[in-house]
């Protein structure tokens, strides 16, 4: 069987396209939609197959969700407590927390990618253990990146949130989640309102540091 030759040039730019966005229409996905970015993130590389994603999702409507809602009081409320410590002011810290809270209440779908350790191969040496979990976070940021660049072919647009990352323990015990997964990101979903401008990124001559 022939290998199939796709747009390459296609591709990229839909993956320039891609834009991280705050702010959505209150119009729905449609759960096909939802469904379709799923899959794609399901079919993203993992070393050993080990496919360690899992996924919750959660749909705002014309009102947020109960569970939505919960969610962003119970890390808004862990945020708070960090901020306080960091020594930000109180204007500032509702400042942001406002606008974080925002972002969880009018996004039409949430979607957090959680690790499953589990699903990883298990070693009797620390550093073959450590870099096997590394391999999984690695893969679980594969399954994000296809969701979004799915998202964009759809019209979507997309924002990818890391606030799970500083407190998985309020997130699994708000959406009573097996409290061994590890939340590693909240994916907004949506229509923006308005797109934003892309931001600089720097030139390949300063990337590369060896080709031969």
């Amino acid at each position: 069987m022939p290998t199939p030759v796709y747009d390459d040039a296609h591709l990229l730019d839909l993956i320039q396209d891609r834009r991280s966005v705050r702010v959505y229409q209150r119009q729905p996905v449609a759960p096909a939609q939802i469904e379709r970015l799923l899959e794609a993130a399901r079919w993203a590389p993992s070393p050993h197959n080990a496919q360690p994603w899992r996924f919750v999702v959660i749909v705002n409507g014309a009102t947020p969700h109960p569970q939505a809602v919960a969610l962003a009081d119970a890390m808004a409320a862990r945020w708070r407590e960090e901020l306080a410590r960091d020594g930000q002011d109180e204007p500032i810290i509702n400042h942001r927390l406002a606008r974080s809270r925002q972002r969880l209440l009018e996004s039409p779908v949430l979607i957090i990618p959680c690790l499953d350790p589990a699903a990883i191969d298990r070693y009797p040496d620390p550093q073959r253990q450590s870099a096997e979990m590394t391999m999984a976070i690695q893969s679980i940021g594969s399954a994000i990146q296809n969701m979004l660049l799915m998202a964009r072919a759809m019209g979507l647009d997309s924002g990818w949130m890391c606030a799970p990352l500083f407190c998985p323990d309020v997130v699994c015990t708000v959406l009573s989640l097996d409290p061994q997964l590890q939340p590693q990101a909240l994916i907004t979903i949506g229509y923006a309102i308005e797109r934003p401008v892309p931001r600089a990124r720097h030139d390949l001559a300063e990337l590369v540091v060896y080709y031969i």
